[in-house]
This record gives structure tokens, C-alpha cells and sequence, in this order.
């Protein structure tokens, strides 16, 4: 996540101080930075994941007039959307899978047969996602945070024009703007994800029918992709992984050296 600030930087200062701790002395001081009566933002913040929503609450409780913009559409970031969440929340329905199949009957608990409804699956996933998103814009509208749907580029130092989701244009200005962008899936060298036969990491996530066989190719190590493998396992899929975690390597040398492979 990068993050940076832009034209004046008090506000933005404000929010990094330590004395920020202290309520008495940082309300005064926002109260003292906010806008009044203007159509300006005192903070600006693009990108509505974990860096993003948190300093858009911050800023909006310490009383600056305070602007999120989010191009997904739901926050949360690729963490709460595609990411730690959804992976978890199925690697707990795989787990539940795996207790029934293998460690009730010594409970005494049986049946007649276990089978994996991924629909059903994937419903419960997006529940518990959505129920999350839901709970960060209730708390926007406690803290009076505007929020703005839509992709957000820069047009000036201090001004963030926004394509709308709604198909509309408008133009966001702040005296500061935090820049929380996040992370996006990157594809290898040479090779086309298409959501189908070679699939990310948000696609790995609504697969429409349990693979038989997956290679999971992290370009950088991370819990996500062990977590696909993992649950992905719980069930009849034959699950690899290619890891990349002592060098940077390429396409050809990560499948041609075996020792970067793990089983889950």
C-alpha cells in the first residue's frame, strides 16, 4: 500500500502525530485545519481498504471534512473483498467439510454420506463479506464521512476527478489527499489470466465447479495463496504450489527447479 500527501500537509501531519492521543489537544487542532462552509475537503482519501477506510474514520473524527473514494464499490480493500475474509471464511466451511468426513464418526456422530455444495459454499462467503462492508459504510455514516463510489484519478495537486459507478463525472477537491491504493493481481510473463483454466487470486475464490487438479504460483509468498491451497485440499483436488519465497525468480526457472514446489 502506498500511501503519500499532498499540497498542504497539515491535516495529513495531524493524523500521524502522537498527540493525536490525545483528544482535547487534537480536536482543537483539526477544528483549527477544517474547512468551513467550503466545498473543499480538508482530507481527501483514495482507496477505501484497511489504510484507506481507517484514516478516512480518523480524520472525520478529529472533525475534518473528510472525502473517501472507492472504485470496488464496497470497502474493505482486497483483504475484506479477495482476500484474507473470503479465503478464510472458506477455508472454514473446508475445514467443517473435512471434520465430518474424517473425525465424527469417532463421536459418534454419522452419516449416511459428506458431500460439498459449493454454491451453498460460496453463498456463506459472500455473506459473511458483505455483512463486513455493510458494517464499515454504517460506520462512514456514523463518523459523516462522504463517500464517493467510483475510479479517482488526479487532474491537479490538490483536485481528484471521479468516473462515478453510476456512469457520472465529478470532481473531488482536498487540501490534503492520502493516496491508499492497495495491492491489484499481477499476472506472470507470458501468461494471460482469463478467470477460467488460469485464474487468480479473486478468481480462485469463486471457482463455479471444484477443480481436480490446481498449481498455485504466488509471485511473492503470501498467506492467501497457501489459504486457496489449503481449502482447496480439504476437498478432491490434487493441490500444488510453486513458491518463490528465497528468490525472485522466472516463469521458466520456478517450474524447472522442483525443489521451489510444496505439497498442502
Amino acid at each position: 500500500m502506498a500511501m503519500a500527501s499532498f499540497s498542504r500537509r497539515k491535516a495529513s501531519t495531524l493524523l500521524s502525530n502522537p498527540l493525536c492521543n490525545n483528544s482535547k489537544y487534537s480536536l482543537s487542532m483539526a477544528r483549527g485545519f477544517a474547512s468551513s462552509g467550503s466545498d473543499e475537503n480538508d482530507v481527501v482519501v483514495v482507496g477505501g481498504g484497511p489504510g484507506g477506510y481507517v484514516a478516512a474514520i480518523k480524520a472525520a473524527q478529529l472533525g475534518l471534512k473528510t472525502t473517501c473514494i472507492e472504485k470496488r464499490g464496497t470497502l474493505g480493500g482486497t483483504c475484506l473483498n479477495v482476500g484474507c475474509i473470503p479465503s478464510k471464511a472458506l477455508l472454514h466451511s473446508s475445514h467443517m467439510y473435512h471434520e465430518a468426513k474424517h473425525s465424527f464418526a469417532s463421536h459418534g456422530v454419522k452419516f449416511p454420506s459428506v458431500e460439498v455444495d459449493l454454491p451453498a459454499m460460496l453463498a456463506q462467503k459472500d455473506k459473511a463479506v458483505t455483512n463486513l462492508t455493510r458494517g464499515i459504510e454504517g460506520l462512514f455514516k456514523k463518523n459523516k464521512v462522504n463517500y464517493v463510489k467510483g475510479h479517482g484519478k488526479f487532474i491537479s495537486h490538490s483536485e481528484v476527478s471521479v468516473d462515478t459507478l453510476e456512469g457520472e463525472s465529478t470532481v473531488v477537491k482536498g487540501k490534503s489527499i492520502i493516496i491508499a491504493t492497495g495491492s491489484d493481481v499481477k499476472s506472470l510473463p507470458g501468461i494471460t489470466i482469463d478467470e477460467k483454466r488460469i485464474v487468480s487470486s479473486t478468481g480462485a475464490l469463486a471457482l463455479s465447479e471444484i477443480p481436480k487438479k490446481l498449481v498455485s504460483s504466488p509471485i511473492t509468498p503470501t498467506k492467501r495463496s497457501h489459504q486457496i491451497g489449503s481449502h482447496l485440499s480439504d476437498r478432491p483436488t490434487k493441490s500444488n504450489g510453486i513458491n518463490q519465497i528465497s528468490r525472485t525468480l522466472s516463469w521458466a526457472a520456478a517450474t524447472a527447479d522442483h525443489s521451489y514446489y510444496y505439497e498442502e
